[in-house]
């Protein structure tokens, strides 16, 4: 997901049923081939599915693994969350006494 052409290709199969790899590859400034490998990786991963009707190769979003990860991240939103408001009212606290500690 660190590379924008792989969130670019999966972007593109966001709103369709399903694309040939031709048809992902045409925007991009790149060989076939090339984009074959970014097709591989996002394979492995679990993100995309791929179908073979005769020659030609079709690719489609699995979303599954993409759910997965938005539920691990949640998890840690919600710890750094907790962690950061209870460090803001710590440093407000500390505000608060150093403004009543008589030397206004």
């Amino acid at each position: 997901m660190s590379d924008p052409t792989r969130r670019a290709l999966l972007a593109r199969l966001e709103g369709e049923d399903a694309l040939s790899v031709s048809e992902l590859a045409q925007p991009f400034a790149m060989s076939l081939p090339a984009v074959m490998k970014h097709l591989d990786v996002l394979s492995d991963a679990g993100l995309i599915t791929r179908t073979k009707t005769g020659r030609t190769v079709s690719c489609r979003l699995n979303a599954d693994p993409m759910e997965e990860a938005m539920g691990w991240l949640a998890r840690y939103q919600r710890f750094w969350t907790q962690r950061l408001d209870a460090l803001e009212a710590m440093l407000n606290a500390r505000r608060r006494d150093a403004g009543s500690d008589g030397s206004a």
